[in-house]
């Protein structure tokens, strides 16, 4: 299980985004996004770099939680 340090989510279309960019890595994965607290667990075989590369991406800075820099400022 990853969790993750997301920044840039805005609305519910960037959950939608997150949550396809996961499951295109991983069709199997289980992903959770919390906009507010501005994480994502995922459940999945792939691993933190190609998760967070992924949303990265896609204009989501992300990290694992207890790497994650402050994220706030990035929009």
């Amino acid at each position: 299980m990853l969790e993750l340090k997301v920044g840039g989510m805005g609305c519910g279309s960037c959950v939608a985004r997150i949550i396809n960019a996961v499951k295109a890595l991983d069709a199997e994965a289980r992903v959770n996004v919390d906009r507010v607290a501005g994480r994502v667990t995922v459940d999945t075989g792939a691993s933190a770099d190609a998760v967070c590369a992924a949303l990265g991406a896609l204009g989501y800075p992300a990290a694992p939680v207890a790497a994650a820099p402050d994220l706030s400022r990035t929009a």
